[in-house]
C-alpha cells in the first residue's frame, strides 16, 4: 500500500468545514478542539458502518500525531469518555437503532484494533491470548444458548461467504 493511499481518509461525507476540522486534526492536532473531533468521529461512526471502519485507523492516527508533537492524549481521552457514554446508554441505542449498535461495535472492535493489536507488545503473553480465547468462547456459548437457530443461520453465511 502506498503512503498517499494509506493517509488518504474517507471524509468525503462531512462538510466542507468538517473535512477542513479532521484534515487539521491529522496533521496538527494542537491547533483544534480534539473534544470535537473525537464527538465528530464518533457521531459519524454511529450513523454510518462504513465509516466505522475507516474512524478507527483515523483515530489511531490522530493519536499518533498528538502523541508526537505534544505528548499528550486530549484526543483520546475525549474518545474513550465519548465511548464510554455510549456503553453506558447501549440499551438505549439498541432500541432505537439497531444499525446504530452495529456501527458502534464495529467502531469499537477498529478502536481495539488499532490502539491495542498494533503494539508488537499487546498480547505477548500466553496468559493474555488464554484469557482473551476463554472470553471469546463464553461470548460465543451465550449466543448460542440465547438463539441457537440464529447462530447456525449466521455460520452457514460466514462459511458460504468463504
Amino acid at each position: 500500500m502506498s503512503e498517499a493511499s494509506r493517509d488518504d481518509y474517507k471524509i468525503q461525507s462531512f462538510d466542507a468545514e468538517t473535512q477542513q476540522l479532521l484534515k487539521t486534526a491529522l496533521k496538527d492536532p494542537g491547533a483544534v478542539d480534539l473534544e470535537r473531533v473525537a464527538n465528530v468521529i464518533v457521531d459519524h461512526s454511529l450513523q454510518d458502518c462504513v465509516f466505522s471502519k475507516e474512524a478507527g485507523r483515523m483515530c489511531y492516527a490522530i493519536i499518533q500525531a498528538e502523541s508526537k508533537q505534544a505528548g499528550q492524549s486530549v484526543f483520546r481521552r475525549g474518545l474513550l469518555n465519548r465511548l464510554q457514554k455510549e456503553y453506558d446508554a447501549r440499551e438505549q441505542l439498541r432500541a432505537c437503532s439497531l444499525q446504530g449498535w452495529v456501527c458502534y461495535v464495529t467502531f469499537i472492535c477498529n478502536i481495539f484494533d488499532y490502539l491495542r493489536l498494533a503494539q508488537p507488545e499487546s498480547l505477548s503473553r500466553e496468559e493474555e491470548v488464554d484469557c482473551l480465547v476463554l472470553q471469546l468462547h463464553r461470548v460465543g456459548e451465550q449466543l448460542e444458548k440465547m438463539n441457537g437457530q440464529r447462530m447456525d443461520e449466521l455460520f452457514i453465511l460466514i462459511r458460504d461467504g468463504f
